[in-house]
C-alpha cells in the first residue's frame, strides 16, 4: 500500500499546480489528487482512505507551489 501512495503523490507532485492562485491549485491538487488516491486506494482495497490521503497531499501540494512552478493552464471552473 505505501507504494500506492508513493506512486500517486509523485503523480500528483507533476499536475497540482493547476490554476493562477493558491486556491485554485489547492482545489486542483485536491481533486487530481482525490482522483488517483481512489484509484490507487482501491487497488489495495481501501479506496476511500486513498482517496482522503491523495486528496491531502493534492491539496497541500497545490497550496505550496507557485504558478511559476509547473502551470497548466487557467482551472476549468473559470
Amino acid at each position: 500500500m505505501k507504494h500506492v501512495i508513493v506512486v500517486a503523490t509523485l503523480s500528483l507532485l507533476t499536475l497540482a499546480a493547476c490554476g493562477e492562485s493558491k486556491g485554485d491549485r489547492a482545489i486542483s491538487g485536491g481533486a487530481l489528487g482525490a482522483g488517483a488516491g481512489a484509484i490507487g486506494g482501491a487497488l489495495v482495497g481501501a479506496p476511500i482512505t486513498g482517496a482522503v490521503v491523495g486528496g491531502a497531499a493534492g491539496a497541500a501540494t497545490g497550496a505550496l507551489t507557485d504558478k511559476d512552478d509547473i502551470d497548466l493552464g487557467k482551472p476549468v471552473w473559470r
